[in-house]
């Protein structure tokens, strides 16, 4: 398992579009992907679980990745957290 901390930057934290962007990236990775935000851990790769956790701009969150592409996937998270998921 691997995991990093960084903070949401998109003005609008993860919305419908943003979340859907992280939760279909995600989902092309066969690791475990979970998201950590607000003492919540939920599934990335579930587009409705995303929405539920109500990850506002300026969230510290931590992703956590375990599986054999797990270092990718994490990789590919934190590039998409810090990009501002496309906003």
């Amino acid at each position: 398992m691997v995991s990093q901390k960084t903070t949401v930057i998109n003005a609008q934290g993860f919305h419908m579009r943003p979340a859907g962007v992280f939760a279909n990236t995600m989902g092309k990775f066969s690791s475990d992907v979970f998201i950590i935000a607000n003492g919540n851990r939920v599934n990335g790769k579930s587009l409705m679980n995303i929405i539920a956790a109500c990850i506002k701009c300026g969230t510290e969150v931590e992703v956590e990745c375990s599986g054999e592409d797990e270092k990718e996937a994490l990789a590919k998270a934190i590039e998409l957290i810090d990009s501002g998921l496309g906003d």
